[in-house]
């Protein structure tokens, strides 16, 4: 008989969903879909407090973003507490080509951001929601090459900027990311 031993880790398989608390339906449903476009996919009771209703939404990758939603709440623009142990912000990926068009979108709705900013391997622009959390719209500046994932070029250009001593991973270390994970592709 084999003797097997299981590890002491518990490997994750990616975000399930991420659950935030809400004001009233409406607020959070103008928002998740109206601004961000995010399908509403279904709505349920809190099965843990049969006084709030739980949201759920698709931000796009076919995972969940849920909030619970109480008709008692009012939504309020008091920044979200950034004390240790509170989540900072939010991030969401958009396509380059979406990313271009956010600032005239959001002057078009009268939506207050900060940005867009240059982070090297990606450009960002931040926004708070109906209650004070900061929300990232991001876009990658590369394509990930097909049967890799971001986090091998990050992983790779990360050793690229280690290694040069730079400050923060920019687009010669991501270039190089790629040609160096192209160049483990099996060739005669």
């Amino acid at each position: 008989m084999e003797n097997t031993t299981l590890g002491t880790k518990v490997p994750t398989q990616g975000l399930h969903h991420v659950t935030l608390v809400g004001a009233d339906r409406q607020t959070s449903i103008d928002f998740w879909q109206g601004l961000l476009g995010m399908p509403f996919v279904f709505e349920q009771p809190n099965l843990d407090n049969p006084e709030e209703s739980h949201l759920y939404f698709d931000p796009g990758d076919g995972r969940l973003i849920t909030i619970f939603t109480n008709e008692g709440r009012t939504p309020h623009q008091k920044r979200v507490p950034q004390d240790i142990g509170a989540v900072h912000h939010i991030a969401f990926d958009v396509s380059q080509s979406v990313f271009e068009q956010i600032e005239e979108r959001f002057k078009a709705r009268g939506q207050a951001y900060v940005g867009p900013k240059d982070r090297g391997f990606m450009k960002s622009i931040y926004f708070r929601d109906p209650l004070g959390l900061l929300i990232e719209l991001a876009s990658y500046t590369f394509t990930v090459p097909e049967g890799f994932r971001v986090a091998d070029i990050m992983i790779t250009a990360h050793r690229a900027r280690v290694a040069e001593g730079a400050y923060n991973i920019q687009q010669r270390h991501i270039a190089l990311a790629i040609e160096q994970l192209m160049g483990t592709r099996d060739t005669l």
